[in-house]
């Protein structure tokens, strides 16, 4: 069930200790979250270190007191992506519900708050698997960590291994397809859908606390018209 976009967001830490006084104005996660923003709006082409340091206002050498090299950097942002976007698909995938319907819609919760999954982000990895052989090796383990996760929550739920897969990539191909072709719609009317997503992914229909409790879970991100709408 598709829902919004946006960069996760790094926890910030000081400098170390040991720099010089008044040379490094920024953190480590400064130079990740502006090289994430730049992979994101413009490609990874463009994560370079001399254009980090001119947008951060610091010099080209304290990037050196936090990376080894530019390709430390470009490896830390993968380990971002991983850790975020994978990792939460796969804790939501494996929290334990009373039903199918219910997990399923606890799955959605990661794509409703942007704090979660990054869309965006997503996609910037996927662009940059086009130009890189071990970056297209990395994203396809995750896929399949992803979808293997989502067949492993079906199966606990009494489908069949074969379903159990086939309904897997179906929820997980889908979900990944809207956010390729950039599809756009008010979160309320997506919202207003989730019974049919429910019951389509899962063949089964969902009990009003499963649609009640994603659209409790959503309230907060519909923007102002639709919270007046409802």
């Amino acid at each position: 069930m598709p829902m919004t976009r946006r960069t996760a967001r790094l926890a910030r830490t000081d400098p170390p200790a040991d720099l010089p006084p008044g040379n490094i104005k920024v953190t480590r996660e400064d130079w990740l979250q502006l090289a994430l923003d730049i992979l994101v709006s413009d490609g990874i082409g463009e994560v370079k270190v001399l254009k980090l340091a001119e947008r951060l206002g610091v010099s080209r050498s304290s990037f050196y007191w936090y990376f080894k090299s530019r390709q430390d950097l470009l490896d830390a942002l993968l380990d971002h992506w991983d850790a975020t976007n994978t990792a939460v698909i796969l804790a939501h995938a494996e929290a334990p519900q009373p039903t199918i319907t219910a997990a399923v819609a606890h799955l959605f919760r990661c794509f409703v708050d942007p704090d979660l999954f990054s869309p965006q982000l997503d996609f910037a990895i996927r662009e940059w698997s086009r130009r890189s052989g071990p970056v297209r090796a990395i994203l396809d383990r995750a896929d399949d960590r992803r979808v293997t996760a989502l067949e492993a929550l079906f199966a606990r739920h009494g489908y069949a291994p074969p379903e159990a897969y086939v309904r897997a990539r179906i929820l997980y191909y889908m979900q990944i397809g809207y956010y390729s072709l950039e599809l756009s719609e008010p979160l309320s009317e997506r919202l207003a859908r989730t019974q049919e997503y429910l019951q389509s992914f899962t063949g089964r229909r969902p009990a009003a606390a499963d649609i009640a409790g994603l659209a409790e879970f959503a309230a907060p991100y519909l923007d102002d018209g639709e919270r007046r709408g409802k």
